[in-house]
């Protein structure tokens, strides 16, 4: 499966639990919309990651990557210190400039 490279460095930056540099594969106004709440810009998205990260330790392993144009979707086994841990999400990744500039987070 291929994964463009800011996808992959998205993954990578979430199993080290490092907010910086996730925050980092963003646009400076990147918007996530993720558990009915939306975050705009690198530093609400870096808290948000932030207290994600401290929350529920969260690991994604891909299980599928689909893309046209600049929308793409991975599809991943998310496992972590959560309710329901594993849980199948989808993340629906917008790429500009091979940074995110929108992400929507879905079951």
């Amino acid at each position: 499966m291929e994964i463009p490279q800011v996808v992959e460095r998205f993954i990578e930056t979430q199993h080290s639990l490092d907010s910086n540099a996730f925050a980092e594969c963003f646009t400076d106004n990147a918007i996530v919309h993720d558990e009915g709440k939306t975050h705009n810009g690198k530093q609400e998205i870096e808290q948000w990651i932030k207290q994600a990260m401290e929350n529920y330790e969260s690991q994604l392993e891909p299980l599928n990557y689909e893309q046209s144009g600049a929308n793409s979707v991975l599809t991943a086994n998310v496992s972590g210190t959560f309710p329901g841990s594993p849980i199948v999400l989808k993340f629906h990744f917008g790429i500009k400039d091979n940074l995110i500039e929108s992400l929507s987070v879905t079951e």
